[in-house]
């Protein structure tokens, strides 16, 4: 990636107002006929390796393999990687098809139709933006985001774009299946009963992230989405045949210390380990940073991610590591927490900080 242009005279937080005044975001900048990418979006170099095209790749699962075949692929997955794909899920590909092909139809209206969705407010669950934390972050990212809280209040419709409505609602209700047959696996991965994570209320809070990455006349000069990792114990992704996903491998050896491309699979869902449930797994299954590159000047990329987190969010509602992990030779790694405590910690960093898992180390 291109080193980042500093410019003394660049008035960051004006740029940041002006652009988010136009209520048009970065798809604005594309039909604006942008033809370079401006100073507000540019990033500072990535020193760390991309893998060779096609070298080493994160596992896929077949979920119609027998049960204990799954549970333990599902278990090494989560432990190795924090990142899986999985297929035969039960979702045809034309759902996922329509699904992804809806988002791409709001995002490529003219923007005074997008216009009046626009708003940084998760008002009746819905709220349709560029960039989360916007006016956080170091440099933005090349991305507008459309978000719904499916759960465990249900959004209020008519907040939901009419192009992408029966869509999104729908997908909601296919995906928290998937969710919960992998809840349970991973519950029985860790060497507890399958109910033990949902009983934690896990998968019944519910937010979707619909991502659209515009073309980008320099996609090297910026970011889809920075490196991160994901705040909620579970995420559920489907993503079109673009690509762009890296997963970070750390460590030694031949297949680690690099970016690994996670390459798009007609009808396979991604799944990943969020801080929230490498903190309940008392490290035994882990949250690693990832990223979306921009791979193209000409074609969009569409992304949708259903983060699953517990509903119970009350002052005497404590979560940590679950008490059937910790003994005496492997003691709790982490301390108990409100998830008001946890969700404060992660809204007061940018995106790319990775406070939120070590803020509560023991």
């Amino acid at each position: 990636m291109a080193t980042a242009k500093t410019e003394s005279s660049f008035d960051r937080a004006a740029a940041v107002k002006q652009f988010d005044e136009t209520r048009a975001g970065v798809k604005g900048l594309v039909e604006a006929g942008v033809s370079s990418v401006p100073p507000l979006f540019r990033h500072s170099p990535d020193p760390f390796r991309p893998s060779p095209s096609g070298s080493v790749s994160i596992p896929t699962i077949d979920l119609s393999l027998p049960r204990a075949e799954t549970v333990e692929l599902v278990r090494a997955a989560s432990h190795d990687w924090g990142f899986f794909q999985v297929i035969n899920h039960g979702i045809p590909v034309s759902t996922i098809t329509k699904t992804l092909s809806s988002i791409r139809s709001f995002n490529e209206l003219p923007s005074s139709d997008r216009a009046p969705f626009y708003s940084r407010n998760l008002t009746g669950g819905v709220s349709y933006s560029s960039n989360l934390d916007l006016y956080k972050s170091s440099a933005a990212s090349w991305r507008d985001t459309i978000q719904v809280m499916t759960g465990p209040t249900r959004p209020d419709p008519d907040r939901i774009p009419p192009v992408c409505r029966n869509e999104v609602l729908a997908w909601d209700e296919h995906v928290t299946q998937v969710g919960q047959t992998l809840l349970a696996l991973m519950s029985e991965g860790l060497g507890v009963a399958p109910n033990r994570l949902s009983d934690l209320t896990i998968g019944q809070g519910k937010l979707m992230v619909c991502h659209y990455y515009p073309p980008c006349p320099e996609p090297d000069l910026t970011m889809g989405l920075v490196t991160h990792t994901d705040p909620g114990a579970l995420t559920v992704l489907v993503q079109d045949s673009v690509g762009g996903l890296q997963v970070k491998r750390t460590g030694e050896g031949r297949d680690q210390g690099c970016w690994v491309d996670v390459e798009p699979v007609e009808g396979a869902l991604v799944v990943n380990v969020g801080d929230l449930l490498q903190i309940i797994s008392n490290d035994e299954y882990k949250s690693v940073e990832h990223r979306a590159v921009l791979r193209s000047r000409e074609k969009s990329r569409v992304s949708i991610a259903v983060f699953f987190n517990p509903s119970k969010r009350g002052d005497s509602d404590l979560y940590g590591p679950l008490p059937e992990l910790i003994s005496h030779k492997k003691p709790a790694h982490y301390r108990d927490f409100t998830m008001g405590e946890f969700m404060g910690v992660f809204f007061g960093n940018q995106l790319a900080s990775k406070a939120l898992v070590e803020h509560f180390k023991l």
